[in-house]
């Protein structure tokens, strides 16, 4: 139990020091008034849109746990799923391979709160499959809607882009049917699972896709404060930005979202915008994310003392 212990509270202490050289690395590129020049060199309106964007977007994100706790069989608080959510996913988008970061920060809570690994492991398997569900379906939709700037990045004529962005979307519509055709249950390992039922997969397919469409908002809504850019422009140079954060692993994307961005849309993407969206969807949630960490061991260890205290005290009674 001690050992035990002595893990987790290294892995909290390690967490926390590379929350905060993240932050340095984002931040040893600008100095503090050049983020605050290039932020007020966008209209307030751009900026307010932008946060509640990305506020929807980690509200979605909270979705993607309450339904794997359901597809379970569980119930928790909404409240405390909230709370693991955007701890583990604000930490996870920043560290990289948010699958595993994040996944260590849920079991840190879900465990605590009476679910065994298998089932923090089924969770952490269904919003890996709704991440995928929800990119693949918005990349679907526009490679369709917008296969010029598309095929800018992949070097392929624009209408055969078009045929593979209704290929892809194939996928979802699979996933849907064997939601509903294959029940039984599949073995992998020691671990057995089965597909969601209908009633699931349908929301987590759309909960998916809302949440990129948020994050796309949010960057539509900074680069539209430097140029004219159609929102399925900003839609198609974030999910293929966001495939290649995914498929490199880099620690919040840093450099290639911004790379990928740029080529896509030259245009639209100023520095400042990009700064911006860094600062809004990965900086300030960051930086809460940290500080809700702190807070939540903090109250975990003094309940924690005040109930062994209570069960030293009966046990003299006795």
């Amino acid at each position: 139990m001690k050992s035990k212990r002595l893990i987790w509270n290294s892995l909290l202490v390690a967490a926390i020091f590379l929350a905060f050289l993240l932050l340095y690395r984002m931040l040893q590129h600008y100095s503090f008034d050049e983020i605050r020049s290039l932020l007020r060199a966008i209209p307030f309106r751009h900026l307010f849109l932008a946060f509640l964007c990305a506020a929807a977007s980690y509200l979605c994100l909270t979705g993607f746990d309450t339904l794997g706790v359901i597809s379970l069989g569980r119930s928790l608080p909404y409240r405390r799923i909230a709370f693991a959510s955007f701890v583990s996913l604000s930490m996870g988008h920043n560290i990289g391979f948010a699958g595993l970061s994040s996944g260590s920060f849920r079991y840190r809570y879900y465990s605590r709160w009476g679910l065994s690994m298998e089932e923090v492991a089924k969770i952490i398997l269904f919003c890996g499959v709704t991440v995928g569900l929800g990119l693949i379906t918005l990349a679907g939709i526009a490679l369709i809607v917008d296969p010029a700037d598309a095929s800018v990045l992949l070097q392929s004529d624009a209408e055969n882009v078009r045929v593979a962005g209704a290929l892809i979307l194939l996928l979802p519509v699979a996933y849907a049917l064997l939601s509903v055709f294959l029940r039984q249950r599949l073995t992998l390992w020691r671990w057995s699972f089965e597909l969601p039922r209908l009633c699931l997969a349908l929301p987590q397919i759309m909960i998916g896709t809302l949440n990129f469409v948020f994050v796309s908002g949010c960057l539509h809504q900074l680069l539209s404060a430097f140029a004219d850019i159609a929102f399925f422009q900003s839609v198609t140079a974030f999910v293929l930005a966001n495939t290649a954060v995914l498929m490199t692993h880099v620690p919040g994307g840093l450099g290639v979202i911004e790379t990928t961005v740029a080529y896509i849309v030259p245009n639209a993407a100023s520095i400042g915008a990009l700064v911006a969206f860094r600062c809004i969807y990965f900086l300030i949630p960051l930086l809460l994310g940290t500080t809700l960490l702190i807070i939540g061991e903090l109250v975990f260890r003094r309940r924690s003392a005040r109930a062994k205290s209570s069960a030293e005290a009966a046990n003299k009674t006795m």
